[in-house]
């Protein structure tokens, strides 16, 4: 759910103030910089995951990777969620790749 959220954000179509809560000092820095050159925004497809996926490198960390398609372009989407003191799971990086064309 969280990266149905980062895309939306990515792609121009939710503003950064409705995943603000979720996401860690560092990585909201990261995630506006990113938001502002919508790295996930094509003419006129709307990005969908196509596959996705985690690594538990610690009981209290996930790093989730997906492959996103914008149109004929697929993209990789990376972030980490961490479990805070106050038991909250926040964002604490992420990050996109360059687009690579679709196998189809």
């Amino acid at each position: 759910m969280f990266a149905e959220r980062l895309v939306l954000v990515l792609s121009g179509q939710r503003p950064m103030h409705w995943v603000a809560r979720h996401i860690a000092n560092t990585a909201f820095d990261e995630l506006a910089r990113l938001a502002e050159l919508r790295p996930l925004c094509t003419d006129g497809h709307r990005p969908t995951i196509h596959r996705i996926g985690h690594y538990q490198p610690h009981p209290e960390t996930y790093e989730v990777f997906a492959r996103i398609a914008t149109g004929p372009k697929l993209r990789a989407l990376a972030f980490r969620l961490t479990l805070g003191a106050d038991r909250k799971w926040r964002c604490t990086a992420v990050e996109t790749s360059a687009p690579t064309p679709s196998r189809t």
